[in-house]
């Protein structure tokens, strides 16, 4: 059955509340990540669900998926949308990662462009 709005709404919050949760882990755990957002269409939901992991530069994308870090990236977006209430998803889908660098040089910094593309 397909989310009303006001639950899609409610839904939202606690995906920012609990995401944000994961950014400030995150933050403090992994060297050159900056941020997270995430995108969806409720219409499709869960399986239009998009979390984007942002680093700074390339360099430190490269170095953390070197280094296993995408897999402490992804125990905490399981972690995340598990406390808000997810159904299962497959998470090799729905997390992404991305840098600063790139989205400058590719889109000449306009994220809204960036993640609608994907």
């Amino acid at each position: 059955m397909p989310l009303t709005q006001r639950d899609s709404a409610r839904l939202d919050r606690q995906l920012i509340a609990t995401l944000t949760e994961a950014c400030e882990t995150a933050k403090a755990e992994i060297p050159g990540f900056d941020w997270l957002t995430h995108t969806v269409d409720y219409s499709a939901f869960p399986q239009s669900l998009r979390v984007t992991w942002v680093f700074d530069t390339r360099a430190n994308k490269a170095l953390a998926l070197a280094t296993g870090a995408d897999q402490r990236m992804r125990e905490l977006t399981a972690t995340a949308l598990h406390a808000a209430d997810v159904p299962a998803v497959a998470m090799e889908r729905c997390v992404q990662f991305d840098s600063e660098e790139e989205c400058r040089v590719q889109q000449g910094g306009d994220w809204r462009a960036r993640l609608a593309r994907r």
